[in-house]
């Protein structure tokens, strides 16, 4: 069982309706996720929203999904920061989307009834999304670092990782720490 002062115990209370959870989820990943809305949003006309509040309703969104148990394959901090990339990134996209029709349209107030939001990623982010795991697998630099990291994004657990390397858990979980501690060197963006 992980620790209650984990993320992994803080995902573990946030699906079990625990607001403590919540805040300190909250706490940790909310400045990473402004600073990603805002190089997202790098250019974009802001009128009523910025960089926060793409944040602030992508945290809102994961927390409401997430107590709601739509995200059954939710068990780890990588798991949690590669899907709050994802909803971050396609706030920000709807944002930049919103504001520029906005511009063009002459700042009509209110929604727009055409705007349809799919659920597949946009091309652009599919790419982006493939570059930065390209780029972090890169800085791995070993070839069983890589592997490991690529079949826990592809939803394996510790333990099927073990039985593909021909090892036990323990040596994963040791690795899964290097690569941690490899990607953390750097400022998330």
């Amino acid at each position: 069982m992980p620790p209650a002062e984990s993320v992994t115990g803080w995902l573990g209370g946030l699906k079990a309706g625990d607001p403590a959870a919540a805040q300190r989820l909250y706490q940790r990943y909310f400045g990473q996720l402004v600073r990603l809305a805002r190089s997202r949003l790098l250019g974009t006309p802001r009128r009523a929203a910025d960089e926060e509040d793409v944040a602030l309703s992508a945290f809102d969104s994961f927390c409401r999904a997430a107590g709601q148990g739509r995200f059954p394959r939710l068990d780890d901090r990588d798991d949690l920061w590669n899907l709050l990339v994802v909803i971050t990134s396609r706030k920000a996209a709807d944002l930049a989307q919103y504001e520029g029709r906005q511009k063009r349209a002459g700042a009509v107030e209110g929604l727009d009834p055409g705007r349809v939001v799919g659920r597949e990623p946009t091309p652009e982010l599919a790419a982006e999304v493939a570059e930065e795991c390209r780029r972090l697998l890169d800085r791995l630099g070993r070839a069983d670092l890589r592997a490991v990291a690529l079949w826990k994004m592809e939803g394996y657990t510790t333990e099927e990782i073990a039985g593909r390397l021909g090892c036990v858990p323990r040596s994963v979980e040791r690795k899964l720490r290097a690569i941690r501690a490899i990607w953390t060197t750097e400022d998330v963006p």
